[in-house]
């Protein structure tokens, strides 16, 4: 059986799915027509099903209820690994409203934790994740917010940070941060999903077996990056969760879908 799945170009997705999309696994008889796009254009594309298997941010996913299930594995969840405020100079924080704020997009969970800590910051400029650090240094944009692998370069840029959303979550809510996981259609037949959700367990768990050896397919789609940020990136949002969400990860997914509804 062939299915589309989507997930972005960044280590930790790459990382997770080489062994299953390559065929350095026994597969079960499953094949994977595969898509890597920015998470903002897969969480587009899920508002039309587009995909059969898909990494959505947990703020687009949790929407998507009615038309997608969320797997235990593949996720990105954790501690210490939240999204990033950054500007040029320092900004008071009781006055980041006044300012246009850069966001890698509406539906992803870095904006939902960006409202969650300034509600009142209504001034955002959507543009992909990339762009952000360059479009705050022209002054596009007063402030942004980054994800992946910018968090390990925005210090070299000569940018500094504002506050970290990621531990602002942690310390109202006491739970790791969800940020993103892979959600499947659920026309999808329940046997194939769980079946699928058995592949990418074990596609991790070879990755893993041969970490820090990074396959060439990590570092073809990681382009520019060197191989130590696009360890730290692996480090940072690859973990126990991605192997399986758990009872800690799904309270932590519930929590969040709790304030979406606030």
């Amino acid at each position: 059986m062939n299915l589309s799945l989507g997930f972005s170009p960044c280590p930790n997705d790459t990382f997770i799915f080489d062994a299953m999309v390559n065929q350095k696994m026994d597969t079960e008889g499953f094949s994977f027509d595969t898509k890597l796009e920015d998470v903002e254009t897969l969480n587009q594309w899920a508002l039309q099903g587009k995909l059969a298997i898909t990494k959505l941010s947990f703020a687009a996913g949790l929407r998507m209820a009615d038309k997608y299930r969320l797997l235990n594995s593949g996720s990105a969840l954790g501690r210490g690994c939240g999204p990033l405020l950054i500007a040029k100079k320092t900004i008071p924080l009781e006055t980041i409203h006044q300012y246009t704020i850069a966001i890698p997009g509406a539906f992803t969970t870095a904006n939902l934790l960006f409202s969650i800590a300034f509600p009142n910051a209504v001034n955002k400029k959507i543009m992909v994740f990339s762009d952000i650090e360059q479009a705050v240094l022209s002054g596009e944009a007063d402030a942004g917010v980054i994800i992946h692998e910018n968090r390990f370069t925005y210090q070299q840029k000569g940018l500094v940070k504002l506050t970290d959303l990621g531990e602002y979550w942690e310390t109202q809510t006491g739970q790791p941060i969800p940020l993103g996981g892979i959600f499947i259609r659920r026309d999808v037949p329940e046997t194939v999903q769980q079946q699928v959700d058995q592949l990418i367990r074990r596609s991790l768990q070879q990755a893993f077996a041969a970490y820090p050896v990074l396959s060439d397919y990590v570092k073809a789609h990681a382009q520019e990056m060197d191989e130590q940020v696009m360890r730290q990136h692996i480090d940072l949002y690859v973990n126990e969760f991605s192997l399986d969400l758990g009872e800690e990860g799904r309270i932590a997914v519930e929590r969040l879908k709790e304030m979406m509804a606030l």
